[in-house]
């Protein structure tokens, strides 16, 4: 009997003896590597915001320049050039935003806030200037939506919110119909 108990020492006592040493080996290494993947993970996500380039800052100021003055077509020129230059700047993205609702291109503008926002998910502006080209779209219920996450993030009486809370309350724009589109019915007349 000694002797079945001495054979029998080096051998797994219960049926899952054997998993249980596989899983005991590799755990250590498991965790790490979870560990690992998550840190990575997270890290493109942090919020940590480059350095603008200075050549990108300087073409997005003359673009903005460019659209005070009432030159959309040069001043997105200015604000492509600078994505050209940055191309990960949410301000850039913001000015061409900025620069398709100008336009009347408020689905173009829409994507430009979004694409800011994908950076910067808390951009006052970026939200506010993607509330009022869906209010002007006729998009009243997302651009409300905006505006209640707008006044989460900075209250009532921010610049941003006031100016999408205006822009709300004038409604959708006025779609303009040119004349291709309608066409006239002939009629005829007898003399």
């Amino acid at each position: 009997m000694i002797g079945k108990q001495i054979m029998d020492a080096g051998e797994p006592r219960a049926p899952h003896g054997r998993l249980w040493e596989l899983l005991m080996r590799y755990m250590a290494l498991g965790v790490a590597l979870s560990l690992l993947v998550a840190v990575t993970g997270s890290a493109g996500t942090a919020g940590v915001s480059l350095p603008t380039d200075p050549r990108a800052k300087a073409l997005v100021e003359t673009g903005r320049e460019q659209l005070a003055r009432g030159d959309i077509e040069a001043a997105t020129d200015s604000f492509e050039a600078a994505l050209a230059v940055d191309p990960g700047n949410p301000t850039t993205f913001l000015a061409l935003g900025d620069a398709a609702r100008a336009a009347g291109m408020q689905g173009k503008a829409i994507h430009y806030y979004r694409e800011a926002l994908e950076r910067d998910p808390n951009n006052l502006a970026a939200l506010s200037g993607e509330g009022g080209a869906m209010a002007e779209k006729g998009a009243l219920e997302k651009a409300k939506g905006n505006l209640a996450r707008l006044e989460g993030l900075c209250g009532r009486n921010c610049p941003e919110a006031q100016d999408l809370a205006s822009v709300i309350a004038k409604g959708p724009i006025a779609k303009v119909v040119s004349a291709d589109a309608v066409k006239p019915q002939p009629a005829v007349e007898e003399n």
